[in-house]
């Protein structure tokens, strides 16, 4: 199943392997993609990922993680992204772009981090500025604004990044959320960002191209979000037409985490079930064999790698001879391939 295609609306991603999105903190102070990016993804295209999902890409200056982080907040962002996304293409991959904005945890020399409440990360970072409604208006408007340039750029999916720690698993979380409007409190009010954000999005991105929302389903921290809370949450979007759940773990606070191949599987199991959505598995996915039982058992829809494509960007041609599959290779590489 590893090497099965995968069509989610008009998009065939041509395997279930997905480079998860990784920052390269590698762009200059003005979020554009250079030459270490270029070099970065289509190594990947060409060592046979499906899909690759593009690193956090803010869709504001104070948005970013990092001083380096990318970018797409304006029109001159598009073009080296472009650049990127058609030679991905040229070596059969899909390319997706995470769509994201770092809240309380934005480390930006010069700007003020934002969140939904006054509340810091840790004592070593910034306190950050407390939201108004109409400035999580604005926020969602650069959402559908950063859509609209990721269109332009030739990104075939957009993942909202809802996880991690950053804005809006911020806003999703009780434990950062403390606001008493709209926003915060029950679970009702506090996915309602999410909510506006899938909507805004969906103003500009066609209808036949998918939308992947990326969630922590566990802060494993008490009083936090845990499995049954992200049910829930979900449940929410369900009628937005959102066509996968990227479900990874933990970010919002320091917590401590029990490590393992997998560990984060139970998740995406859980979610394909209930509320029922299309999910990428991720969490030390590094064999073949392991990648393929999870597709057979039904646990997710994409294998989601991160660190084990940092290591090997050429994971899938292994991958394929460890499970006898015969796939093609670049031209240029064939005398290399694996003999039977």
């Amino acid at each position: 199943m590893l090497f099965t295609p995968l069509k989610i609306k008009s998009i065939t991603i041509k395997n279930r392997i997905m480079m998860s999105p990784m920052c390269q903190y590698s762009a200059d102070t003005d979020g554009l993609a250079n030459n270490w990016h270029f070099v970065h993804y289509v190594t990947r295209a060409i060592g046979g990922v499906g899909l690759i999902m593009m690193e956090a890409t803010a869709v504001e200056s104070r948005g970013r993680i990092t001083d380096n982080d990318l970018g797409l907040w304006n029109d001159e962002q598009i073009e080296p992204l472009k650049k990127i996304v058609d030679e991905c293409k040229k070596h059969g991959a899909t390319v997706g772009i995470q769509l994201a904005h770092a809240g309380r945890k934005s480390e930006v020399t010069d700007e003020t981090p934002v969140a939904p409440s006054a509340m810091n990360w840790s004592d070593e970072y910034k306190l950050p500025h407390e939201l108004t409604k109409d400035e999580i208006k604005d926020i969602t408007i650069k959402f559908k604004d950063a859509a609209k340039r990721a269109l332009k750029a030739g990104f075939d999916i957009i993942e909202i990044h809802a996880a991690h720690g950053y804005l809006i698993h911020e806003f999703l979380s009780p434990l950062s959320n403390k606001r008493n409007d709209e926003y915060g409190g029950t679970v009702d009010n506090r996915v309602r960002i999410l909510k506006e954000v899938i909507k805004s999005v969906k103003e500009v991105w066609p209808n036949d191209k998918p939308i992947f929302v990326r969630v922590s389903a566990d802060d494993y921290i008490n009083g936090g979000i845990d499995i049954d809370e992200m049910a829930k949450i979900l449940s929410h979007i369900k009628d937005q037409d959102v066509d996968l759940i990227d479900v990874s773990t933990g970010g919002l606070l320091n917590a401590k985490i029990d490590l393992y191949p997998g560990y984060q599987v139970k998740y995406s199991e859980r979610i394909k079930k209930d509320p029922g959505f299309m999910t990428a598995a991720v969490g030390l996915i590094t064999r073949a064999e392991m990648a393929e039982q999870l597709l057979k058992d039904g646990k997710a829809d994409l294998i989601a790698l991160g660190r084990e494509l940092l290591r090997n960007p050429y994971w899938p041609l292994y991958a394929a001879h460890d499970l006898k599959e015969d796939i093609k290779w670049p031209k240029q590489y064939e005398r290399g391939k694996f003999r039977v």
